[in-house]
């Protein structure tokens, strides 16, 4: 059954100005986000997720293309639409309630309604006590609480979220995401839809009801993933770990350049921005690999949990690797070509000579 489209993305491009030059960070971008969905936004750093979110929001604008909220052209703020970010920024000489209060001040509320409103929300999302105190007083986790009861008091029906939970330890961050599916499902605020950034795939897995995956230089949709798994999702089901499988193939699958030109690695042109890796960080990954003896090829899911890396940090590297030819990447697995594993095995001089060669034959 096809959803209402709330949001929507047509043929959207954006450049920045820098160094003298235009850099295209997203070209032709075109989706919709759906009532009654969650909507997760993967991608490399670069991949415009963020400026994905701020135009969609109104909070900046398009060189081309349209964007629509609820049928009308965003052509600033969108009204009915909230954003929560990942740094809270609240206001230090203000309470919790205060902070709270200030998206409807703005509106013109009057002081009782906000008041009500604003007491309500912190109770929403657990702060209930916690009215009187300053932002110096509260945990990371429960500064983002208030920053998602400052988003939800405005009583938005879509909102974005740019890496909510990617400052916070792994404890908190799993129980903020656990209580955002509660007031999701229970329905305790007027939210329609909710659009999120992450470099997480496991959060995107267990989330999202659809998954977009942004491709780089420039952005747009590389692919979609529809999720039918039901809530609450188990991270040690079957069913999730072929997920995030999936999810993993699908952002290292072949770019269209490399199946047309039918070549094995990546392809780049003068114009590529290369990832920014350290010989280091390239040879303990190389080594990490050659450690899996057993395998000719290592799934990236796997190795991401045993190195305890992210996206943004897995997957420069790889690409690194890729673009060095000492290794291939491909459907969410990783295997070292034979230069790549004379690399891994070499002492630090022979490591360095080989790194050189690579880097003027390739780059």
């Amino acid at each position: 059954m096809s959803r209402k489209a709330l949001i929507e993305f047509k043929s959207v491009s954006k450049s920045f100005r820098r160094d003298k030059q235009d850099l295209l960070v997203l070209h032709e971008l075109s989706f919709s986000v759906n009532a009654g969905e969650i909507v997760a936004v993967l991608g490399k750093s670069g991949s415009g997720k963020s400026t994905t979110l701020k135009i969609g929001a109104g909070l900046t604008s398009a060189d081309s293309g349209l964007v629509e909220a609820f049928g009308n052209k965003v052509s600033g703020p969108a009204s009915e639409v909230t954003m929560v970010f990942q740094n809270v920024a609240l206001l230090p000489w203000l309470t919790v309630l205060q902070n709270v209060e200030l998206g409807l001040e703005a509106m013109g509320v009057s002081k009782v309604e906000r008041r009500q409103r604003a007491l309500k929300a912190i109770d929403v999302v657990g702060l209930d006590g916690f009215e009187s105190a300053y932002p110096r007083e509260l945990s990371g986790g429960m500064s983002q609480r208030v920053g998602f009861a400052r988003a939800i008091v405005v009583e938005p029906r879509v909102l974005f979220m740019d890496e909510p939970f990617s400052a916070l330890d792994v404890l908190t961050a799993d129980n903020l995401r656990h209580d955002l599916l509660d007031l999701w499902q229970e329905k305790k605020t007027n939210i329609e839809s909710i659009m999120f950034v992450t470099h997480n795939i496991e959060e995107a897995a267990l989330l999202a009801d659809r998954i977009l995956i942004f491709g780089i230089n420039p952005g747009k949709v590389m692919a979609e993933i529809k999720v039918d798994l039901p809530h609450p999702r188990r991270e040690d089901s079957n069913a999730f770990g072929a997920l995030v499988d999936k999810i993993y193939a699908a952002m290292t699958a072949p770019s269209s350049q490399r199946e047309m030109t039918g070549s094995t690695f990546k392809v780049i042109g003068l114009g590529y921005r290369l990832p920014k890796v350290g010989v280091s960080e390239l040879s303990g990954l190389l080594e990490a690999i050659c450690s899996e003896v057993s395998l000719k090829e290592v799934e990236l899911y796997e190795l991401a949990d045993d190195l305890l890396l992210g996206v943004d940090d897995l997957f420069p590297i790889t690409e690194a690797l890729e673009i060095l030819r000492f290794a291939k990447v491909s459907q969410g697995k990783i295997s070292l070509t034979p230069a790549g594993d004379t690399f891994a095995q070499g002492d630090i001089q022979a490591q360095k000579s080989l790194f050189a060669a690579h880097l003027m034959r390739y780059v």
